[in-house]
């Protein structure tokens, strides 16, 4: 018991700095070297922070293509759609050098939905449009555009 008080007793003077217990430890102290301190050499303490920071200079090259990958196919939406253009996917794709191109997967999506659109705007696709409709709503598209032109023809002539 006395030493439990005892113990107790000089911890808390050690605590108030009021003297008493002039023993400190000075391996507890964390080493200055930061080498030493990983358990390292120095030159393995170099070499590790040369390949951490390799590998960092890697992953945010690759973070960048990634953005900028991102940013052309937002370009490219936007054009497709006619949508404004945006400063900043410009921005990215000037910092990632100018090479990005759609991902693969995208480029083929895209290729099939020219083909899609290049069949719709044909004749032949308009035929097969004509097909999928029946007679009367043919009729009714082909009045509605009769009277529309020939009410455009009163506006601007007034011999009709």
């Amino acid at each position: 018991m006395a030493f439990l008080m005892k113990s107790m007793l000089s911890n808390q003077v050690k605590n108030l700095g009021l003297g008493g217990g002039g023993e400190e430890k000075t391996e507890d102290a964390a080493p200055s070297d930061p080498a030493a301190a990983a358990g390292m050499t120095r030159e393995e303490y170099e070499e590790y922070q040369k390949q951490v920071i390799e590998e960092k200079m890697e992953r945010d090259a690759a973070f960048a293509q990634k953005k900028a990958e991102r940013a052309v196919l937002r370009v490219h939406m936007r054009e497709k759609y006619r949508l404004p253009k945006s400063e900043m996917d410009e921005n990215q794709i000037q910092m990632a050098g100018d090479d990005v191109d759609l991902p693969e997967d995208l480029q083929k999506m895209v290729a099939e939905d020219q083909v899609e659109e290049e069949d719709k705007d044909s004749i032949l696709g308009q035929f097969q449009n004509l097909q999928n409709m029946d007679m009367d709503t043919i009729k009714e598209k082909a009045q509605a555009t009769f009277t529309d032109i020939k009410q455009k023809a009163e506006d601007k002539c007034s011999v009709m």
